[in-house]
Protein backbone atom coordinates (compact mmCIF):
# COMPACT_ATOMS: atom_id res chain seq x y z
CA UNK A 1 0.00 0.00 0.00
CA UNK A 2 1.54 3.29 -1.11
CA UNK A 3 2.02 6.26 1.46
CA UNK A 4 -1.17 7.98 -0.23
CA UNK A 5 -3.19 5.41 1.16
CA UNK A 6 -2.15 4.46 4.40
CA UNK A 7 -4.79 2.82 6.33
CA UNK A 8 -5.56 6.04 7.95
CA UNK A 9 -6.44 7.77 4.86
CA UNK A 10 -8.83 4.86 3.85
CA UNK A 11 -10.23 5.29 6.71
CA UNK A 12 -10.88 8.88 6.67
CA UNK A 13 -12.28 8.05 2.73
CA UNK A 14 -14.41 5.12 3.87
CA UNK A 15 -16.04 6.94 7.00
CA UNK A 16 -16.94 10.05 5.44
CA UNK A 17 -18.25 7.93 2.03
CA UNK A 18 -20.41 5.30 4.52
CA UNK A 19 -22.09 8.83 6.65
CA UNK A 20 -22.37 10.81 3.92
CA UNK A 21 -22.53 9.06 0.47
CA UNK A 22 -24.37 5.75 1.23
CA UNK A 23 -26.50 6.05 -1.72
CA UNK A 24 -23.17 5.97 -3.82
CA UNK A 25 -21.91 3.33 -2.44
CA UNK A 26 -24.97 1.11 -3.53
CA UNK A 27 -24.71 2.57 -7.21
CA UNK A 28 -21.34 1.48 -7.32
CA UNK A 29 -21.73 -2.12 -6.38
CA UNK A 30 -25.07 -2.29 -8.37
CA UNK A 31 -23.08 -1.09 -11.56
CA UNK A 32 -19.37 -1.72 -11.62
CA UNK A 33 -19.44 -4.55 -9.22
CA UNK A 34 -22.40 -6.01 -11.26
CA UNK A 35 -24.79 -6.55 -8.39
CA UNK A 36 -28.07 -4.94 -9.59
CA UNK A 37 -29.54 -6.64 -6.55
CA UNK A 38 -27.16 -5.17 -3.71
CA UNK A 39 -30.40 -3.55 -1.12
CA UNK A 40 -27.11 -1.69 0.88
CA UNK A 41 -23.51 -1.43 1.13
CA UNK A 42 -20.84 -0.11 2.94
CA UNK A 43 -17.11 1.05 1.64
CA UNK A 44 -14.54 -0.95 4.26
CA UNK A 45 -11.52 0.23 2.74
CA UNK A 46 -10.28 1.35 -0.52
CA UNK A 47 -6.32 1.64 -1.94
CA UNK A 48 -4.32 2.73 -5.74
CA UNK A 49 -6.10 -0.47 -7.38
CA UNK A 50 -9.75 -0.28 -6.16
CA UNK A 51 -12.26 -0.73 -3.00
CA UNK A 52 -13.31 -3.49 -0.87
CA UNK A 53 -17.24 -2.99 0.06
CA UNK A 54 -19.60 -5.46 2.30
CA UNK A 55 -22.51 -5.59 0.30
CA UNK A 56 -26.21 -6.93 1.27
CA UNK A 57 -27.92 -8.95 -1.99
CA UNK A 58 -31.16 -10.50 -1.67
CA UNK A 59 -30.84 -10.55 2.34
CA UNK A 60 -27.06 -12.20 2.09
CA UNK A 61 -23.85 -10.00 3.42
CA UNK A 62 -21.56 -10.54 0.28
CA UNK A 63 -18.20 -8.89 -0.23
CA UNK A 64 -17.24 -7.45 -3.32
CA UNK A 65 -13.97 -6.19 -4.72
CA UNK A 66 -14.52 -3.51 -7.37
CA UNK A 67 -11.10 -2.28 -9.62
CA UNK A 68 -10.55 1.03 -10.75
CA UNK A 69 -9.64 1.59 -14.02
CA UNK A 70 -6.12 2.47 -13.26
CA UNK A 71 -4.18 3.04 -10.39
CA UNK A 72 -5.09 6.28 -8.39
CA UNK A 73 -2.22 8.57 -6.97
CA UNK A 74 -3.38 9.86 -3.74
CA UNK A 75 -6.38 10.38 -1.92
CA UNK A 76 -7.52 13.51 -3.92
CA UNK A 77 -7.34 11.73 -7.50
CA UNK A 78 -9.67 9.17 -5.30
CA UNK A 79 -11.80 11.99 -4.57
CA UNK A 80 -12.06 12.73 -8.44
CA UNK A 81 -12.67 9.40 -9.32
CA UNK A 82 -15.16 8.28 -6.67
CA UNK A 83 -17.46 11.31 -7.63
CA UNK A 84 -16.82 10.47 -11.87
CA UNK A 85 -17.78 6.73 -10.97
CA UNK A 86 -21.28 8.18 -9.12
CA UNK A 87 -21.53 10.49 -12.57
CA UNK A 88 -20.95 7.35 -14.78
CA UNK A 89 -23.62 4.73 -12.66
CA UNK A 90 -26.13 7.46 -12.94
CA UNK A 91 -25.41 7.96 -16.83
CA UNK A 92 -25.26 4.06 -16.68
CA UNK A 93 -28.59 3.51 -14.85
CA UNK A 94 -30.67 5.95 -16.81
CA UNK A 95 -29.96 4.49 -20.08
CA UNK A 96 -30.70 0.88 -18.82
Amino acid sequence: MSESFSPEISHRICKHMNEDHHDAIVLYAKTFGNTPNTETAQLLSIDAEGMNLMTQVNGESTPLRINFERALKDAEDAHHTLIDMVKQARGMLKSS
